[in-house]
């Protein structure tokens, strides 16, 4: 994109709600049943059926807009958005227009900067409201037309609308990534965009970097995934970007992320509030929420993302950018947590689960959320082994592996395989002594200054003793032995 523009964005995230049954009636809100199961007369809208709403659905939502900053509405009411689609069986949707549950918030993301600190910048929070969420559409491995599956029909979605505060694709997927955190760490979602319990929309304009009026606004659909959300953004701020240097016009539409091609295409023309037709929902009476419950709620919310950060950064004595990554999943950071707990290092812990337990996890396609086969008290076990000089990090590295395949600890691994780290200092003399006499070049570079150059020795040794050896013994022997040499 050219220097005089900036692209300006706005995220609509619909999150499911994380209840036993669905909003208005008593089917339940689970995932995975066959198709049409979980329906009843009331979210199929059929004549004669009344709605009546799940408060703890009504809950969840107040606790996400709490921990959100917002102001929460006193006044709950419902309205009927109107449109016609095959997977809205009713023709209209129940949700909220003009009160929404909660309103004018805000939702703090770290950036990180060109010298690798992270600096904060706060998005401002439009609204969040509550309202059903509509069937699936199946069209793969239909012959002819298109299968509905109503079990969605009725599930309790929050939509969070952001405020166009968002600058780049990259500031839009770390506030998914800070968004999704709060959302786990109420529990109020499992956030799961492949099974569609997070969904994201993204509204994208261009204008002359500077300008106070917004460009034409273009909706993107169909990204499902963060990666996808960043990369739909990032094609479409290329393309308006190239339609205002060519002179094109830029059409007010809803357009569709195709991820195989790697593009956006139109869908339809942007609809505007008033095609909706929207008008108060005349089975559900709005009602009253006093601040006592309000309250009860505030109180009730768990420790939050931005305040485990801080406590990581002050109680572990980790980086910022550490703190961040452990902090973001809330399953990785209670797994530290717990490493801690059995006694391992912290900073040593968040090093090893960020690197070889994260590449582990990827590797297997497994989750953190659920690591039978490598509990956090055996890693604790494997960084004591680091500690002590038992075994060397190298050896590590290829046990931690055989813990995940094999379930068993440090311990165990190391005794069976006898890996315990070579420190009798009379046999690694010898080895040195060996190393140097084979390679006068090197050791010759390292007693001229070139200090860097004893890594090779080391590695030697190393090799020799089967990575057993204790790296910080043979630097600090080799060290000795070459610079007493005339």
């Amino acid at each position: 994109m050219s220097d005089q523009y900036e692209s300006v964005i706005g995220l609509e995230v619909h999150v499911q709600l994380k209840t036993e049954s669905k909003i208005f009636c008593s089917c339940p809100a689970q995932f995975g049943a066959e198709p049409n199961q979980n329906t009843c007369p009331v979210c199929l809208g059929l004549p004669g059926s009344l709605p009546v709403l799940n408060e703890r659905a009504l809950e969840l939502a107040m606790k996400v807009g709490l921990a959100l900053g917002c102001r929460i509405s006193d006044r709950i009411k419902f309205d009927r958005k109107n449109y016609f689609y095959p997977d809205l069986p009713k023709a209209y949707q129940i949700s909220q227009y003009d009160m929404p549950v909660s309103s004018k918030g805000h939702l703090a993301i770290e950036l990180k900067s060109d010298a690798g600190t992270l600096a904060e910048k706060r998005i401002g929070i439009t609204r969040a409201h509550l309202e059903e969420d509509a069937g699936k559409l199946l069209h793969e491995g239909v012959r002819d037309g298109s299968w509905v599956d109503y079990n969605r029909a009725g599930i309790p979605l929050l939509e969070i609308v952001s405020e166009p505060d968002l600058r780049s694709p990259e500031e839009a997927f770390q506030y998914l990534v800070s968004l999704k955190a709060i959302l786990q760490y109420l529990g109020v979602s499992d956030c799961n965009m492949e099974e569609g319990s997070l969904r994201c929309d993204a509204n994208v304009s261009i204008r002359q970097k500077g300008a106070a009026p917004f460009g034409t606004k273009v909706e993107i659909k169909n990204m499902n995934s963060f990666r996808a959300v960043h990369k739909a953004i990032a094609y479409e701020i290329k393309r308006q970007s190239e339609a205002l240097e060519t002179g094109t016009r830029i059409v007010q539409e809803t357009r569709l992320w195709n991820e195989s091609k790697g593009e956006t295409f139109t869908m339809r023309s942007k609809e505007e509030a008033h095609d909706y037709r929207y008008f108060p929902e005349p089975d559900l009476v709005p009602f009253s929420v006093s601040s006592d419950q309000i309250e009860a709620l505030r109180k009730s919310l768990p420790e939050l993302p931005q305040a485990r950060f801080e406590r990581f950064r002050k109680q572990y004595g980790i980086s910022d950018y550490d703190a961040y990554v452990l902090v973001a999943e809330k399953a990785l950071a209670d797994y530290f947590e717990a490493c801690t707990r059995e006694g391992a290092n912290p900073k040593l812990a968040s090093n090893w689960i960020q690197s070889e337990l994260l590449a582990l996890i990827n590797l297997k396609k497994h989750s953190i959320k659920n690591l039978p086969n490598l509990p956090p008290k055996h890693l604790a076990g494997l960084i004591r082994l680091i500690e002590n000089g038992t075994i060397s990090g190298k050896i590590a590295k290829d046990v931690i592996v055989e813990m995940y395949d094999t379930k068993k600890s440090a311990e165990e691994i190391v005794k069976e395989k006898g890996l315990i780290q070579v420190t009798d200092t009379k046999l690694l003399e010898e080895v040195a002594d060996r190393v140097i006499q084979a390679n006068p070049k090197v050791a010759a570079e390292v007693r001229s200054g070139k200090a860097q150059a004893i890594g090779f020795l080391v590695g030697q040794v190393m090799k020799e003793t089967q990575g057993k050896a204790n790296p910080k013994m043979i630097n600090e022997i080799l060290t000795k032995k070459i610079t007493s040499q005339k």
